[in-house]
């Protein structure tokens, strides 16, 4: 199919247009591309410079003594509870081994087998229960709530993490993904 001398100067004229327009696009599009490298790089310094002393100071005034009064708390109750009961459990376990030691060596001298006095252990008994009472009856003193509470902390943590999440969308949208803009041909437009 054969074209007129008319139309081929009109689709000259209208491949000139795209070609200029196509050339000012990729102008505009490269434009974009380096407000979105400034941009990323202001929300990066503003970031460093101003929302991470923000958070940094934010967690030391309001986290940080919650966690260490928690550390402090998580210590005393191993040191006063834990530990003594442990110790409590293996002292048993070491006396019944030793009574059933004894019990052997009578047996292997031929002394036989004689009941065992039951008030003795009874009253070993008692005594020992009355010391682990008494040391888990100990109560640990309840810290005074001065301040926010869990509650607080944890929308601390969660509003730290809402604002990162909205920095990391706002730089994903503001990074310059040369990639995605990058033609085969930059200075020439597709053919019509």
């Amino acid at each position: 199919m054969s074209l007129s001398r008319k139309r081929k100067k009109e689709l000259r004229k209208l491949q000139t247009q795209a070609n200029s327009l196509w050339e000012s696009q990729q102008v505009l599009v490269g434009e974009a591309a380096n407000v979105a490298r400034e941009a990323s790089r202001q929300l990066g310094n503003f970031g460093r410079e101003q929302v991470a002393p923000q958070v940094q100071a934010s967690y030391e005034k309001y986290a940080a003594p919650y966690v260490d009064r928690g550390m402090q708390a998580s210590k005393n109750v191993l040191e006063r509870n834990i530990v003594p009961a442990a110790g409590a459990v293996v002292g048993s376990a070491l006396s019944a081994w030793d009574a059933a030691n004894e019990q052997r060596a009578r047996f292997a001298s031929g002394r036989g087998l004689s009941l065992p006095d039951a008030g003795k252990y009874a009253k070993k008994a008692d005594k020992y229960s009355q010391e682990v009472a008494r040391r888990f009856s100990k109560a640990m003193p309840e810290p005074q709530k001065k301040g926010m509470g869990a509650g607080g902390v944890i929308a601390i943590i969660l509003g730290a993490a809402a604002a990162i999440g909205v920095l990391y969308a706002a730089w994903q949208t503001l990074r310059a993904d040369d990639e995605l803009w990058v033609a085969d041909d930059p200075l020439r437009a597709p053919d019509a």
